[in-house]
């Protein structure tokens, strides 16, 4: 079963105090979700002060412009992929003045699935600035669903992950 939205409204704020007691921002990165995660995060009142801006980049092209994906990830890669998720993370970071990212990427179906990229498959990752250094951790999830479902259980998934003491 999809999480709710009061589940989603709970995370989004618990991401929320994270933050503002880590006196962090957060900048989202999002594909298959269309601005879901930015929406969540935005709803909680008072997230102007942890929250930095969101971006999203639903084709291959805005992944390049906006947040600098390399053409050659993309080709080789294809826009579902760890590399793609790790390039879209740090572009956000590197184009913003976000301590965190969030990124996604997937297919929410019900059309989009490739050979070993089926409907549900979707990459997240979450960068974190270091000083100069940037460290990305990503992960790979397969969601069960109709397209509402992915949609929403890839946005608990990144909320979830947004845990700025260990990023």
């Amino acid at each position: 079963m999809p999480p709710s939205d009061a589940k989603l409204r709970l995370l989004a704020a618990r991401a929320g105090r994270r933050l503002l007691k880590a006196q962090r921002c957060v900048a989202t990165a999002e594909s298959c979700t269309g601005g879901w995660i930015a929406k969540a995060l935005t709803d909680i009142a008072g997230s102007s002060q942890w929250f930095s801006e969101g971006c999203v980049t639903y084709s291959n092209e805005s992944k390049t412009r906006r947040l600098g994906v390399p053409r050659a990830i993309l080709k080789k890669h294809g826009a579902v992929s760890e590399q793609t998720v790790r390039a879209m993370a740090s572009g956000a970071l590197r184009r913003t003045k976000a301590h965190v990212a969030v990124a996604v990427t997937g297919v929410a179906g019900p059309d989009g699935a490739v050979p070993g990229k089926p409907v549900g498959t979707v990459w997240l990752g979450w960068a974190t600035r270091h000083g100069s250094a940037v460290r990305v951790t990503t992960q790979l999830r397969h969601f069960r669903g109709d397209r509402d479902a992915v949609r929403r259980k890839t946005v608990c998934a990144a909320l979830e992950g947004l845990h700025p003491r260990s990023r």
